[in-house]
């Protein structure tokens, strides 16, 4: 599946004074309450003085551009996709972030002696929490060199490989094993792998160990050479992870029937990992925050969700991963974009 980021072409129309101000406070009312908003309701909140007769007539024309729609027959109106974009890119107030948030999210992660995932996951749990929504996070697959690799037998047909590296981290993988293992094949397939990766990462080892095993040079038997081969592929693993937290907080305040199928829709494009990875490293190539809403890529056309993202750089200052909210199109975009912003920026300065 491919996937597209936000359109580059689309050009908003020219809105008069008193449109922009109809359609702006419009939307910011949809995205505090969800509920659909009625020209009564913005008549109270407008600085302008405008009977509900010419606000809905204003609503009428904004309709008519594709800004708006009305859900049901109720007179009240929410923002297109479109809508919310034009509100996003001209018209969007970002606040600065307030005091007890940059705390909390300083203060999570602030913890000593965190291995890297540690700090990765208190972000993505930091934003989940903060948000209530879910808490994103792409990073690169850490390979640091090991010292020690161990085969454990778990229960039938399933062995726990344990990698010990250089720096002190200790990393757990099952793997399927071949029926009627003897143990003596697990602790041979340890100490094998534990010899050619003692002080090496295993991207610098994988090629010589697959040359051994596929041309028979290894002295292995074929059991042992199996849970060899099952191990080195899963202990090498993808070169992006991809960590969530927090996806509980999408299931509250979700009552009508539409919103559960758009959150089941939406829990299934979480599982499509490697579609999400890919969504998330459009935002490395950005200049800060990235938004990205609804429909306007393939992965969420039907979930109906928006992602706010940032990328985050390393020592030497080269980007190295992104960090993100996920949640529906009724965020609070102008509060959790410096959110992700500043979290960002901490994990740059922790990584430094």
């Amino acid at each position: 599946m491919s996937l597209e980021s936000r359109s580059s072409l689309y050009v908003p129309p020219a809105l008069g004074e008193r449109s922009r101000e109809v359609f702006r406070h419009l939307v910011e009312t949809f995205l505090t309450s969800g509920e659909p908003v009625g020209s009564r309701t913005l008549s109270q909140r407008l600085p302008l003085a405008l009977s509900p007769a010419s606000i809905r007539n204003v609503m009428s024309d904004l309709e008519a551009l594709g800004l708006l729609y009305a859900p049901h027959t109720s007179a009240g109106r929410v923002p297109t996709e479109k809508g919310l974009r034009l509100f996003v890119d001209g018209l969007l107030e970002v606040g600065e972030l307030a005091d007890d948030e940059r705390s909390a999210i300083e203060s999570r992660m602030s913890g000593t002696g965190q291995r890297l995932e540690e700090l990765m996951g208190q972000a993505a749990q930091s934003l989940a929490g903060l948000s209530r929504c879910a808490g994103l996070m792409v990073t690169a697959k850490q390979d640091a060199p090991l010292k020690h690799v161990e085969f454990v037998a778990v229960a039938p047909g399933k062995a726990l490989v344990i990698l010990v590296s250089e720096d002190g981290q200790v990393e757990n993988r099952v793997i399927d094993t071949p029926p009627g293992l003897p143990v003596s094949a697990l602790t041979e397939a340890g100490n094998y792998l534990g010899a050619r990766l003692r002080g090496r990462t295993i991207e610098m080892a994988r090629s010589e160990i697959t040359e051994e095993l596929e041309g028979d040079r290894s002295l292995l038997d074929k059991l042992t050479t199996k849970v060899v081969a099952e191990g080195l592929a899963t202990i090498a693993g993808p070169e992006k992870v991809l960590v969530v937290r927090g996806t509980s907080h999408l299931l509250e305040n979700v009552g009508a029937r539409e919103d559960i199928e758009r959150i089941r829709t939406l829990f299934d494009d979480i599982e499509r990992k490697a579609d999400l990875i890919r969504l998330l490293e459009l935002a490395k190539a950005g200049d800060g925050v990235s938004i990205f809403i609804g429909s306007e890529n393939r992965l969420f056309s039907l979930s109906g969700s928006s992602i706010v993202a940032a990328p985050y750089a390393n020592a030497q200052g080269r980007v190295v991963g992104v960090i993100g909210v996920l949640g529906p199109t009724r965020l609070n975009y102008g509060r959790i974009i410096p959110m992700v912003d500043h979290t960002a920026k901490v994990i740059g300065r922790l990584l430094a």
